[in-house]
């Protein structure tokens, strides 16, 4: 399960080691770690990591099937995640160590930057590929944070880039050696620690206005 700890001014999300899938349970506790440094005082920065193969591996659709009757309100439930990421009033910065992939790209976008490993690993939007369309908010936030050519190609082609690959089409801002992952980005939230705070909340929820809007649309998320 998720944990949260601190190093000086930057709280370190760890998402687990395995595929770290959107369970309910797993929303629930990634919610509370962002309760704790959205409540936290003074300056603050969040970089979301992981420990294993995967960075996340998106929705949990064995869940979702066993449960297809809870559909609506699972999809709420991940949109509410997305848009609390991407407004969070502190500097987010994802360290992709392992397969981002589906779900867990679009979270990685939510993210205010993204560290890659170069070697190793996939980003990719499967989408096309498994025959699940995005939702509303969910094409809102993609194309909200890609260039229009990157985000043509990555949802209509399931394309998986390498992190060279994902650094040169801007998806993710540096791509680096395995054991620079976490380090890196941690030391582009340190830099940015004394940002958080109530005006970057505002810079943040105003700059995508219209993908918060879609996202947390409880009326029709599905489209």
């Amino acid at each position: 399960m998720p944990a949260l700890d601190r190093q000086d001014d930057v709280f370190v999300l760890d998402l687990g080691d395995g595929e770290n899938r959107f369970h309910p349970d797993w929303l629930t506790a990634v919610s509370a770690a962002l309760d704790e440094v959205e409540k936290a005082e003074g300056p603050r920065a969040l970089v979301t990591a992981a420990t294993g193969k995967f960075w996340s591996n998106g929705l949990d659709l064995d869940w979702l099937f066993a449960h297809a009757d809870q559909h609506r309100d699972y999809v709420v439930s991940v949109h509410e995640l997305l848009a609390r990421m991407l407004s969070l009033p502190v500097i987010t910065v994802a360290a992709l160590q392992g397969h981002t992939f589906a779900a867990g790209a679009m979270f990685s976008l939510a993210h205010d930057f993204r560290v890659m490993r170069a070697d190793r690993g996939y980003w990719c939007l499967p989408e096309a590929d498994i025959n699940i369309p995005f939702t509303p908010g969910m094409a809102a936030l993609i194309q909200s944070r890609l260039a229009p050519q990157t985000a043509h190609e990555a949802m209509l082609t399931a394309r998986r880039y390498g992190g060279a690959d994902a650094a040169a089409f801007g998806i993710v801002d540096q791509a680096v050696s395995e054991d620079a992952v976490r380090s890196t980005a941690i030391g582009i939230a340190q830099a940015q620690v004394t940002r958080a705070g109530d005006t970057l909340g505002t810079i943040k929820a105003r700059m995508y206005a219209p993908v918060l809007a879609t996202l947390r649309d409880t009326a029709d998320p599905l489209g």
